[in-house]
């Protein structure tokens, strides 16, 4: 006598948006329809321009993404140590979160001073948010993000942003650090070539 025919629904179940979990479903393939899949691409392309439209994919970006908690702390500790061990005129420290749109939107222009200035200036990130970085918000006294916070070549504490109201007031203080620190022969070409 025959094995009896495994039973099947005479309904399956299934939304679009839900993913595959077995290749041998009792309802045979599953797959979303094309419409779908280019909906769901478009959804995500949407997501990424529109919720964060400034994001770059930066080498360091990329590997915080792949990092935990801790180790993203400690490559940001051991960046800043590398920074005060440079002998460079400044050290700038941007505490920042990962939370913090107007953080996000500062990415690109940090970026760009730090290479505009890399002869003469470091630049680390922190995360106010990471507990590795307790001692330093304690220290600073940070209580808001964005914060800048302007170090010596010893290390020592010279100046801080103020609390940032707008994205110009940010860019404003920031500039300012840049200028009390920026080593005179700097300052003269860039007075005379403006």
């Amino acid at each position: 006598m025959a094995a009896p025919l495994p039973k099947t629904p005479l309904i399956c179940w299934r939304w679009p948006w839900d993913e595959i979990t077995s290749t041998n479903s009792p309802c045979g393939n599953l797959e979303l329809p094309w419409l779908f899949k280019s909906l769901k691409t478009l959804t995500s392309l949407a997501q990424t321009l529109l919720v964060d439209p400034h994001h770059r994919q930066t080498p360091a970006r990329k590997a915080s993404l792949s990092l935990s908690r801790e180790e993203q702390g400690e490559a940001e500790h051991r960046a800043l140590a590398a920074a005060l061990a440079s002998g460079k005129e400044a050290t700038l420290v941007e505490f920042y979160s990962p939370k913090c749109r107007l953080c996000s939107s500062l990415l690109g222009l940090v970026l760009d001073l730090e290479a505009k200035n890399s002869d003469w200036a470091s630049f680390v990130l922190a995360d106010a948010e990471n507990e590795k970085w307790l001692p330093e918000l304690v220290h600073y006294d940070i209580k808001y993000v964005p914060c800048f916070v302007l170090l010596d070549k010893y290390g020592r504490a010279l100046a801080k942003t103020g609390v940032p109201t707008s994205r110009m007031h940010v860019i404003a203080g920031l500039s300012h650090l840049l200028q009390l620190k920026k080593p005179r022969r700097v300052r003269d070409t860039t007075e005379v070539s403006s």
